[in-house]
């Protein structure tokens, strides 16, 4: 259809969506932005954070850690790091991903152990994205 946008959403490991949309949003390092049908070619990176797209009055969320998107002739393409639909989120690995994170950033910050500060940050927004996603917290 004219109107709508061809969605692809790619992880290492497998094909999360292909499907016709008529709206798609995404976490863009620069902020997060919208695609629909006929929009100008982009190229962005991703960060951690909520996407969304609308499919007939139909909202479907998913979390995503990082990436790239490519939009380009009504065809929008994701190549995340990692992407889950909210419906397949694993709330318990999620909120003991989120502990653990937690655990870390507080080592980090006592002094106690040499912590990778970055990466236990990264690891507490992609827990705190999922859960989000997962519809676990507000």
């Amino acid at each position: 259809m004219a109107n709508k946008l061809n969605l692809e959403v790619v992880t290492p490991t497998k094909l999360v969506v292909s499907d016709e949309v008529d709206l798609c949003t995404v976490p863009g390092t620069e902020g997060v932005f919208g695609v629909m049908a006929n929009h100008a070619p982009i190229l962005s990176t991703l960060t951690i954070g909520e996407m969304h797209y609308d499919k007939d009055g139909n909202i479907v969320r998913l979390a995503v850690s990082g990436g790239f998107v490519e939009v380009s002739s009504n065809r929008m393409t994701v190549l995340a790091e990692a992407a889950e639909i909210s419906e397949e989120i694993d709330v318990d690995r999620a909120l003991k991903a989120k502990e653990r994170a937690e655990k870390r950033l507080q080592e980090a910050l006592s002094g106690r152990e040499e912590i990778d500060m970055a990466r236990a940050k990264a690891a507490l927004a992609r827990a705190l994205t999922r859960l989000k996603v997962a519809g676990k917290m507000s």
